[in-house]
């Protein structure tokens, strides 16, 4: 099976450090689309992984991050894109859970649905916690410079191996190439 991983904020929509609250915040990042749409039509199942403490806040309710991943979905669908899986940690950091990135508890849920090992999955994401909780389960990490990944960049301190990205869109190039 050829899998891919994706965070949310900040891989696939403009992030914003107040949290993406409303599906009217909810902004794709340009060429993110139709990379995932490339991914399906190569065969990819795309999953997405996404920390959303959001909700453990009480800046938003389930019925408000449904209503931003059906915005995600409908945008999708007219370029023959697809999201086979959403995984998300509805967790604040304090709650100290296993799920929450850079914990690796998504990626072993991940790996126990679709029935198989994430050693070398290509991992999409655009901070460390990301990079650090694919790396645990043996994921590809793949840094894009977009939302926080230029800053990501800067503060270094990436897992070995990891290759950085303008986009979404450059790093699926490199994925299908592969």
């Amino acid at each position: 099976m050829k899998l891919v991983i994706l965070d949310r904020d900040g891989v696939i929509n403009q992030d914003s450090d107040q949290f993406i609250k409303t599906p009217d915040e909810w902004q794709p990042i340009p060429g993110s689309l139709e990379a995932i749409a490339k991914l399906s039509h190569s065969g990819y199942r795309v999953v997405v992984a996404s920390n959303q403490s959001g909700i453990g806040r009480g800046l938003l309710d389930m019925a408000t991050l449904n209503a931003i991943n059906d915005k995600m979905y409908k945008a999708l669908a007219p370029l023959g894109g697809r999201i086979d899986a959403l995984f998300y940690c509805p967790h604040p950091a304090e709650a100290n859970c296993s799920c929450r990135k850079p914990k690796p508890g998504m990626f072993e849920d991940i790996a126990r649905r679709f029935n198989t090992s994430l050693n070398a999955v290509p991992s999409v994401g655009d901070s460390l916690r990301d990079m650090q909780a694919c790396t645990a389960v043996g994921c590809q990490p793949m840094l894009v410079l977009t939302g926080k990944g230029k800053k990501t960049l800067a503060a270094g301190e990436l897992p070995e191996k990891t290759q950085i990205f303008e986009n979404l869109a450059e790093a699926v190039r490199k994925i299908i190439a592969a």
